[in-house]
């Protein structure tokens, strides 16, 4: 199962489309001469593109493929996954969004000098390039190995084309040329899902035929509350687990807050963020669709299984072609659909990559330079993070999240935090995260390995049935000590490593000294504690806890615009 010609034109009309998008900003407009216009699109983005930008953002490749694949092999549970859209887009849009975009940050990192050190902001912005180098390597290239298997289309070709046409048109166009590709690399996934899902329907006889054959193999998963945080996947692990990575995604990832603060007014950012919640859904049902579509296809009996393909990632790839081999260009489309998720991601990190390299790494540690320099800069760091370890084969997306998530928190939500709480905090989330991830990993592939039976006495064949059946009915024991932390459910790393950065933060903070809200910079603290506790009188609630008002904060950051020395090169007056 090959490409045929009219597949690889509607492939090549994909990256040329996306890079005329680059090219028409590059020549349009202000031209991308400023580093407010290449990097913020000079803040005036409206709700629609900014909604579909962030949803493409993450709606990586690996999604698109990983999905199908996981309703196929384990049923309709990972749909719950959708419970925990609606708290991690909710908190965005009424927490994390006011503080940044009224403090007129272009990096997410910006806030942590603000609010701790200069330290604590550098730490950040190192473990957000490495977080987003490995995933990019990942988003890169496991879609590209994976069509190289099943189609026979050429891997580095692939890599090479993705790799140029992104560096093109985000170096050339900037955010505003990222944003408006976005959009159309959007519609041509839900294209492409829409049609093998129409398609693939249609030859398993229709949607009601689809529906039995997955509820006659128990595909249909119905709501499992085992509350076991060891358990891959229950409503708990995926709608409560969820609601934190969640967080770490669309609360407090440079690459999402770029595209809030490009948005035209707060208003416009936080409505932004709420248009994504029923795209996505619509994401996820789809994902769920093809996956039970291919189980009516093909049953017990996976390509998998028959040595068709190699891995769960190819079984897709697989399907696609054989359900659309008798139709010219609708492998293409759907291929495009796959590598328009694939460049969304790419180029989305890319230009956040640059834009903290810049706004965080170099304009705070070198002498001032002109517009036209820094804007230049910028172009050329657009390109430079194209080549970094793209043979990346493990996404550690989630354990690194979580930490920057858990800093971040520790920041807004507890003014008593200090610098060397956050710092020490960030490290303990960091180490517990790649302890439990890489112990995880270890202790699977150990457990992968068959056991080896020695046996002298060969015993009769009743004593043999009974060692047989006592085999098949003993449960597992459940894990318990560090293995029982080398099994918790993926679900709950951000979760987990975060609430280690605030209370270790906390902990180590009190040890050295608190802080006090009157200290800290205004704007930097919002008053969750405040709001929560509202029933308490008003002198208990000033001893426990931050009472000012955010809107206070930032009036109070208009009236004084005084700030150290080391934050007012980068803050910028409301």
């Amino acid at each position: 199962m090959h490409f045929s010609t009219v597949d690889y034109v509607i492939f090549v009309v994909l990256l040329v489309a996306s890079a005329g998008i680059g090219l028409y900003y590059a020549f349009s407009g202000g031209r991308q001469r400023t580093t407010q216009e290449f990097l913020l699109a000079d803040r005036s983005m409206r709700c629609l593109p900014v909604s579909l930008s962030l949803l493409a953002t993450f709606q990586s490749a690996v999604a698109i493929l990983g999905a199908p694949s996981e309703i196929y092999t384990h049923g309709t549970q990972y749909w719950f996954l959708g419970c925990s859209y609606f708290l991690g887009l909710l908190i965005p849009a009424h927490v994390f969004i006011p503080v940044f975009y009224r403090l007129r940050l272009s990096s997410a990192y910006q806030y942590l000098e603000l609010r701790f050190s200069k330290s604590v902001r550098i730490c950040g912005t190192v473990t957000f390039i490495f977080q987003m180098v490995i995933y990019m390597g990942v988003v890169l290239y496991a879609p590209a190995l994976a069509l190289n298997a099943v189609t026979g289309f050429d891997l580095w070709g692939a890599v090479l084309a993705m790799g140029l046409v992104c560096t093109l048109y985000t170096a050339l166009g900037g955010l505003k040329a990222v944003i408006w590709t976005d959009v159309f690399q959007t519609i041509v996934m839900f294209a492409g899902q829409l049609a093998v899902i129409v398609v693939g329907t249609h030859q398993a006889g229709g949607i009601a035929e689809v529906w039995r054959k997955a509820q006659n193999g128990s595909r249909i998963s119905g709501l499992d509350l085992n509350p076991d945080p060891l358990e891959r996947h229950t409503f708990w692990t995926l709608g409560v687990g969820g609601i934190f990575l969640m967080l770490a995604l669309y609360g407090v990832n440079q690459a999402q807050v770029q595209r809030y603060l490009s948005s035209r007014t707060e208003k416009e950012a936080i409505m932004s963020c709420y248009a994504v919640f029923p795209c996505q859904q619509i994401v996820l049902t789809l994902g769920c669709l093809m996956g039970l579509v291919m189980y009516a296809r093909y049953g017990e009996e996976s390509p998998l299984d028959k040595g068709y393909v190699k891995s769960n990632d190819q079984m897709v790839l697989y399907f696609v072609m054989d359900v659309l081999r008798d139709l010219p260009g609708l492998p293409g489309l759907f291929v495009a659909c796959l590598f328009s998720g694939a460049l969304s991601t790419i180029s989305s990190a890319f230009n956040s990559l640059a834009t903290v390299t810049m706004e965080d790494l170099i304009k705070p540690h070198v002498r001032p330079m002109t517009e036209a320099r820094a804007t230049l800069l910028s172009k050329m760091l657009g390109k430079v993070n194209n080549n970094l370890y793209i043979y990346a084969a493990l996404s550690i997306f989630g354990m690194v999240g979580g930490p920057l998530l858990g800093l971040f928190c520790l920041g807004m939500f507890f003014p008593w935090a200090n610098s060397t709480g956050a710092l020490v905090g960030l490290v303990s989330g960091l180490v517990m995260a790649f302890w439990i991830g890489i112990g995880s990993f270890v202790s699977r592939m150990s457990a992968s390995v068959p056991p080896v039976i020695n046996a002298t006495v060969i015993p009769d064949v009743g004593n043999m049935t009974t060692a047989v059946m006592t085999t098949l009915i003993t449960p597992k024991p459940r894990p318990s000590g560090v293995q029982a932390l080398y099994s918790l459910s993926y679900m709950w790393y951000s979760a987990h490593n975060s609430a280690t950065v605030v209370v270790v933060g906390l902990l180590v903070s009190f040890l050295t000294g608190p802080w006090k809200e009157k200290e800290l910079n205004p704007g930097t603290i919002y008053p969750v504690f405040g709001n929560l506790l509202f029933f308490l009188p008003q002198r208990y609630r000033e001893k426990l806890c931050c009472v000012t008002p955010l809107e206070d904060n930032v009036s109070r950051l208009n009236a004084t615009n005084q700030y150290p020395v080391s934050n007012t090169a980068f803050l910028l007056p409301l």
